[in-house]
């Protein structure tokens, strides 16, 4: 295979990577299309890369539509953008642009080096903020509006897209702070909100959250052991008078269950049908429920 080098796209300022096929490293998403791959930044002397899905006939010059990136689940320290390619796909599909993006993760030696008081976690939120800030600052060329930016994610992808959003700190002195991490709304496919969080304030999602939450929907399932994290952190919202959360619950599932068929379909379903209630979206899902009758459960 041609393997090209990097290349600039001088018209627009984005950083492309190579066009060569990506293959996912198992898991449902590894019959997924990949996205088109960007390289959005350099961290640890690496090249991080996130993959784009557009709409059909989209064309950056003529629209811009609301955006959608999603940060891979893997305990802070594996995982791949091979998770949420199917979703990606899907709301592109819909309408959105959509991006699926990778971020550093320490190694355990690296991670045991940190400072008392330090997580691993916190490169990882600080990878997820500089890839928000790009998206934005590269939505003319995307056609993106990049006042309507969605993020979200799965297990620690979760919890890495709340924290790049709610946390003013862990900011890359690379990044432009001109260009703010705020969004309109979230999708959390079982956020990994740790009770041990505590020990590290910048990633302590207790620490850092305020009432002003916007739109968001979290899934879990109730067997689910990250859910005691989710609870804990969802009464506080509750306690300080946070009402734009919607809670789903699958019966009888454990942890990423989301990404599993039919599951997959009946949480993207409900994702979308959350997104059009935001005004972000439009018309109904594309996909069908399935005929094994699975369902969700609105929590009260």
């Amino acid at each position: 295979m041609k393997i090209l080098s990097l290349i600039g796209i001088a018209l627009c300022g984005i950083s492309v990577a190579a066009e060569k096929p990506m293959k996912a490293k198992g898991g449902l998403g590894a019959d997924a299309p990949s996205g088109k791959p960007y390289i959005y930044k350099t961290s640890a002397a690496k090249e991080r890369q996130m993959e784009i899905y557009f709409p059909p006939n989209h064309d950056a010059a003529k629209s811009q539509v609301p955006g959608l990136i999603l940060f891979h689940g893997g305990s802070w320290s594996g995982g791949s953008l091979s998770q949420f390619r199917i979703a990606c796909a899907y709301f592109a599909s819909r309408g959105l642009v959509c991006a699926t993006s990778e971020y550093q993760m320490l190694s355990k030696p690296d991670a045991a080096k940190l400072p008392a008081g330090e997580t691993r976690k916190r490169v990882c939120v600080t990878d997820a903020k500089s890839a928000i800030r790009w998206f934005k600052q590269h939505a003319s060329e995307l056609g993106v509006d990049p006042q309507r930016i969605i993020t979200g994610g799965g297990s620690a992808g979760g919890h890495i897209s709340a924290l790049a959003t709610m946390n003013p700190g862990l900011n890359d002195p690379a990044d432009s702070k001109a260009i703010d991490t705020r969004v309109v709304a979230y999708l959390w496919f079982n956020p990994a909100f740790a009770t041990d969080d505590d020990q590290d304030a910048e990633i302590d999602i207790l620490k850092q959250m305020k009432a002003e939450l916007p739109p968001a929907i979290a899934f879990f399932g109730d067997k689910d052991p990250w859910k005691k994290g989710w609870d804990v952190a969802h009464a506080k919202w509750k306690s300080l008078g946070t009402k734009t959360i919607e809670l789903n619950i699958a019966p009888g599932q454990s942890h990423s269950f989301f990404n599993k068929g039919p599951w997959q379909t009946v949480t993207l379903i409900a994702a979308d049908k959350f997104l059009v209630k935001q005004g972000l979206l439009q018309g109904e899902p594309t996909k069908t429920m399935p005929a094994t009758g699975e369902k969700l459960i609105p929590a009260r």
